[in-house]
This record gives C-alpha cells, sequence and structure tokens, in this order.
C-alpha cells in the first residue's frame, strides 16, 4: 500500500520572525535566558547579534552558527556609553538594522556578582554599580537602537525585569529591587511615546530560575512554588520571543509575570 506523504506545515505568518534581525543582551552565559533567548529566536528564523562583557560570547555564536543560524557575538560593557556607541556601530556593519531588541543584560556580569546587603550597609558604590548592571544597560541600549526602529517604523523591544522590585522583594536587594522597578516604569512611560509609531515595548519578569548563576537558597525556595521547581531559560525565552512576534502586536506597555503563580500565594512554605 502506499503511503500518502503529509506535506509540510507553512509557518503561519502571525508567528513568523523570517528576515528579521534580533539584538540580545547580556547573552554570554551557555545556561542563561539571553542565550536561550538567542538560540530560540535564531530557531525562528532571525538573525541574531549577541553581546555580552566577555569572549564566552564568541562560543554561544559559534554554537548558534552551528546549527545554521546567523549569529554574531560582540564584547561590549554596555553601562559605559562608548562601549555601547561602539557596539551598535559593529552591529549596523554586520547588520542591516535591529528589529528586535532584548534588553536581558543585568543582574551578574562577568567577573563581577551582584551585593546582596541591606539597606543599612549599603555602600554608596554598590548603589551605583547595581543601578548601572541592571537599568542604566537597558537605557544606554534603548536609546542608540531606538531611532532605527523610529526611522523604519517597526520594532519590537522587550525588556528582562524581574518579580523582584515591581512585584515582590528579598531583603538585602534594594538596589536591584529599584533598578527592575525602574526597569518597568521606563518601558511604560516609552510604550505611551512609541506606540502608535509601530513599535511595541514590554517586561518579562522571570521568578525564580534555574540559571548558571542560580544559588542553592535560590533552588530551594523554587520549590515552595506552586509548580514546586525553578522555571527554565527556555521558558524564559519562550515568553520574551512571543512578544517579539507579528502575533503580540496589540501587546504593549505590560508587564508578563513568568514565575510559576509564585506571586499567587502568601505562604511559601
Amino acid at each position: 500500500m502506499t503511503r500518502t506523504r503529509t506535506p509540510p506545515v507553512a509557518a503561519h505568518p502571525l508567528f513568523s520572525l523570517q528576515g528579521k534581525t534580533a539584538l540580545i543582551s547580556g547573552a554570554g552565559s551557555a545556561e542563561g535566558i539571553g542565550f536561550a533567548t538567542a538560540r530560540l529566536l535564531g530557531e525562528l528564523g532571525c538573525s541574531v547579534a549577541l553581546c555580552a562583557t566577555g569572549p564566552r560570547i564568541h562560543e554561544r555564536a559559534a554554537a548558534l552558527r552551528q546549527q545554521g543560524i546567523r549569529a554574531q557575538g560582540y564584547i561590549a560593557d554596555l553601562t559605559v556609553a562608548a562601549e555601547t556607541d561602539h557596539l551598535l556601530k559593529q552591529v549596523a556593519q554586520d547588520f542591516a538594522r535591529i528589529d528586535i531588541l532584548v534588553n536581558n543584560a543585568g543582574m551578574t556580569q562577568e567577573g563581577q556578582a551582584e551585593a546582596f546587603t541591606t539597606f543599612d550597609m549599603l555602600e554608596d558604590r554598590d548603589w551605583t554599580k547595581t543601578l548601572q548592571r541592571n537599568l542604566d544597560t537597558c537605557y544606554l541600549l534603548t536609546r542608540r537602537v531606538l531611532p532605527g526602529m523610529l526611522a523604519s517604523g517597526h520594532g519590537r523591544i522587550i525588556n528582562v525585569a524581574s518579580v523582584t522590585g515591581p512585584v515582590v522583594a528579598n531583603p538585602g536587594e534594594v538596589a536591584y529591587s529599584a533598578a527592575k522597578a525602574g526597569m518597568v516604569g521606563m518601558s511604560r512611560a516609552l510604550a505611551l511615546e512609541v506606540g502608535h509609531k509601530g513599535i511595541t515595548v514590554n517586561c518579562v519578569a522571570p521568578g525564580w530560575v534555574a540559571t548558571a548563576s542560580q544559588t542553592e537558597a535560590e533552588h530551594q525556595a523554587a520549590m515552595h512554588t506552586p509548580m514546586g521547581r525553578a522555571g527554565t531559560p527556555e521558558e524564559m525565552a519562550a515568553a520574551i520571543v512571543f512578544l517579539a512576534m507579528p502575533v503580540a502586536s496589540y501587546i504593549h506597555g505590560e508587564m508578563l509575570v513568568v514565575d510559576g503563580a509564585n506571586c499567587l500565594q502568601e505562604r511559601k512554605g
């Protein structure tokens, strides 16, 4: 008996990212949200520009190219305006435009750990560094990418915030909480300015995520979520990439919490 071959299903245009170019910051860790997002974007047809503060970003880009994804890695400290400017010049030479911007840089930086200090012991320099790492990076990169999106009349900006700050908080994370809440506030204000110009601005707010930087205490806390586990970088990436798709064109100025319903429960074990 002859078997009938089922033809391949074409990607629906509302879910297609073919021909788009994405810039993802904070993509240096192989087990991080940034790299998972870059990989998923690439698998869905995007060309991807990845940046981080250290040379391991070239390994991440090479891994994507082995999958057949057009990818290029860049080293830049996005807390420094001059380095951010240089990054964008390099990206412009390699790619025609940036359609999708994912501001994922923050929390940790290669060679620098996030400080966990109660407010009464917080040093001014640590406050400043934390805001630079978690908020200034988002501002500096968005400010430089936005003019190109305005010129083209299209763009997707997705900022990786956190439930910490906008929704909940932890002792010892005053500066981090302030930075992430600031990111959400910046995103909402920017959304009002650019929505009628073909650009959407949204935030994804992860809860506990099993990345390489997750501590044992964080792992244990994740066991008390309603789902009984931490989220994965791939699950965070799925939310980010959804907001980059044409199907999400009327989702604007929002903060999508991805925490396995942990924020809903008052008693967490």
